[in-house]
């Protein structure tokens, strides 16, 4: 069979089902004894194995088959949770890890796993040097005696208590023809056939090897329904390639005690069991789809080929808006009307199909705040508030990055040692927030820690040491832009250099990355007591909303997510400080820039006017007047970039073409902020 059409797929869900381990894993740590961790753990893992099995990837398909035993021991009840069987387990998915990425960089995803294959055997025969916590014998916790085809006693537990709740079992037994080849096919058959009809709980031989056709002409399954034995049969007999169907009613004897146990909730879905048997088969027998899928897979590359021709209708709308108004033919006005009401709505569908949770980002942080804690020593709970989050794919593609170096500074050099901590009055166990939420056209991510915090005068000293800035300039900062002083190219206060990474060392790159997207970084420090990074990020880097204003002729545009108001200033209003143009803004002292002169644009009459036109524009806790001519108007535009023979032009962040035609430049009201 060609694999080559499938591997997209395969890599995809590969990661899906990873990732989902991976998250399973850490909460099955901290609850031990939840069997609904380990079944979702089960059939992650054992979904993986038959996709790998199927595409050719053997060492795959052997370890994670491996990871099944062992995760089949612990639902069973014959293995407990441990720490040690956690590390091995991880250590498993950071090979699979591996092995999924070798594929999909075009290789043959090989790699030596005889390691970890012998750990998960010393783990599944209790044979390992380190001690691990089995169960006590059957004899010991009482449990029944029973020939049913090696049930063990929760699933006679199921039988029982689905009797009582008016099921019957049924010991059902399958042939198949000589002639059948497909077997596996046509046991897929027979479970998609008793799907709507009732639960198969065991089969033997195991599911696994019906999946793998390694049975003779026969299986056997325990059945619960509700349907007389004979439809049932009738219902296995319509299936292709059956010989014989052999059904008994099922009888079982459980003491008091165990009836008063919890149903073990380990029941076999027919539909899911059928199409893991149908992976693994040349797929000759026609799929029963009895649920429409409410969701497809798009690749990424599409949507932004869908995005790029709606910025050219985005373009298109604005020109035809303008002929409309020029022309005054009600028609054509209502028209147009219309079409702008539906191309904006379109437009919100496509933004949306793009925006994905940022709980992708999100979710590789557990794993990796438990393998920093282990190295350093430390206990630090982490708390992952709005990972639902919505944020544009570009952003989220590009945000990860950062957020790792913001984390590991966080846990190695914000959060103390358990011992200092408690010599300090606090837990022994830091606490370490990540959080999302949206605020206007915002995403906000914010990292916070309960830790030592910045000391403020440490960063002072060395921010003039290192010629950042003055003692003058110095005595004149507050406590947070202090903080933010480690956000300088250069600057660290660490005094050694460690392997995790050292609070400030690269933090100048982290605020590059974050601004190239248009967003911002902040820090709130208090000594003792912890710190907040917070990132300030747009929804969207495509099409923005933005306020068009005239500078002599020309337009630019200003993203309205920076606007706090615009206001018209009296020229005797303005005033002077330090040699330079500042307005009283609601009793605070802003300063102000002349769009004309910072872009040196070309003066076509005297100003005559007594008063001016600001913008006022905010980064963080700053504000800045921007002067204009007039202001045309609110407008969504397309942003552009200027590409390469342009990169870097000073406040100025893209370019659009406005309807009439003409590209107005977008200003990067950041760039214009006083230092």
């Amino acid at each position: 069979m060609d694999t080559d059409q499938y591997l997209e797929v395969f890599l995809e869900e590969s990661r899906e089902h990873l990732q989902a381990v991976n998250d399973s894993i850490l909460q099955l740590e901290k609850q031990p004894e939840d069997l609904n961790l380990v079944n979702e753990i089960f059939r992650s893992a054992h979904t993986l194995k038959g996709m790998a099995a199927t595409m050719g990837y053997e060492d795959i398909a052997s370890l994670t088959h491996k990871m099944e035993n062992v995760l089949d021991m612990i639902r069973n009840h014959k293995l407990n949770v441990s720490t040690t069987i956690i590390d091995v387990i991880f250590l498993a998915i950071d090979a699979l890890e591996d092995m999924v990425g070798s594929i999909q960089a075009g290789n043959d995803g090989k790699k030596d796993v005889s390691e970890l294959v012998h750990r998960l055997d010393q783990i599944e025969n209790g044979k390992q040097d380190v001690q691990i916590e089995r169960l006590a014998t059957a004899e010991e916790v009482n449990t029944v005696q029973t020939d049913m085809l090696g049930l063990d006693e929760f699933q006679v537990t199921i039988v029982e208590q689905a009797k009582d709740q008016g099921f019957s079992p049924y010991q059902i037994t399958v042939e198949l023809t000589e002639e059948c080849i497909l077997k596996g096919a046509r046991a897929y058959m027979v479970f998609e056939a008793l799907e709507d009809h009732g639960e198969i709980i065991h089969t033997n031989p195991s599911v696994e090897e019906i999946e793998e056709g390694n049975f003779g002409q026969s299986f056997l399954m325990i059945f619960l329904s509700t349907v007389a034995p004979e439809m049932v049969k009738d219902i296995i007999s319509k299936v292709s390639e059956v010989k014989d169907v052999e059904m008994e009613s099922l009888t079982t004897t459980v003491s008091e005690e165990q009836q008063e146990e919890p149903i073990l909730e380990e029941k076999l879905d027919a539909q899911t069991a059928a199409e893991e048997v149908a992976a693994t088969t040349e797929k000759s027998a026609p799929a029963v789809v009895n649920h429409a899928s409410k969701t497809i897979r798009v690749n990424l590359e599409k949507i932004d080929n869908l995005l790029n021709l709606f910025e050219e209708v985005v373009i298109d709308r604005s020109r035809l808006e303008v002929i409309a108004e020029g022309m005054e033919n009600q028609e054509l006005t209502d028209t147009v009307e219309h079409i702008s009401r539906v191309s904006s709505d379109m437009q919100s569908l496509i933004l949306a199909m793009r925006m994905v949770p940022i709980d992708q980002v999100f979710n590789r942080f557990p794993r990796m705040i438990r393998g920093l804690a282990k190295d350093l020593g430390k206990h630090i709970d982490l708390e992952i508030i709005g990972a639902d989050t919505e944020l544009d794919r570009t952003v989220i593609d590009e945000i990860g990055d950062p957020l790792v170096h913001l984390i590991r500074n966080s846990v190695d050099h914000g959060i103390e040692l358990p011992e200092v901590r408690k010599q300090a009055g606090k837990s022994e166990e830091g606490k370490l927030t990540l959080r999302a939420f949206h605020s206007g056209n915002h995403v906000f991510i914010e990292i916070e820690d309960d830790g030592a915090g910045i000391n403020h005068e440490k960063v002072k000293k060395k921010a003039i040491e290192n010629g950042i800035i003055t003692t003058a300039e110095a005595d004149m900062l507050t406590k947070d832009e202090i903080a933010n002083l480690i956000l300088s190219s250069g600057f660290s206060t660490a005094d050694k250099v460690s392997d995790i990474s050292g609070r400030g060392v690269g933090l100048d790159v982290v605020k590059n990355k974050i601004e190239s997207l248009g967003g911002q970084i902040a820090i709130e420090s208090q000594p003792g007591r912890g710190s907040i990074f917070s990132i300030q990020l747009p929804l969207t880097l495509s099409i923005i909303s933005t306020l068009l204003v005239n500078v002599q002729k020309e337009i630019y545009a200003i993203p309205l997510s920076s606007i706090i108001e615009t206001v018209i200033l009296e020229k005797d209003q303005m005033m002077f400080a330090h040699g330079k143009k500042v307005m009283d803004f609601r009793g605070k002292v802003v300063p102000l820039v002349s769009l004309a002169t910072v872009f040196e644009v070309p003066s076509q009459k005297e100003d005559e006017s007594k008063e001016y036109s600001v913008v006022i524009v905010k980064k963080g806790e700053k504000l800045t007047g921007l002067i204009v001519d007039s202001f045309i108007g609110q407008q969504e535009v397309v942003l552009k970039s200027l590409g390469n023979y342009l990169k870097d032009v000073f406040a100025i962040s893209g370019a659009t073409i406005l309807g009439n035609g003409e590209v107005a430049l977008i200003i990067d009201p950041n760039e214009l902020m006083p230092k």
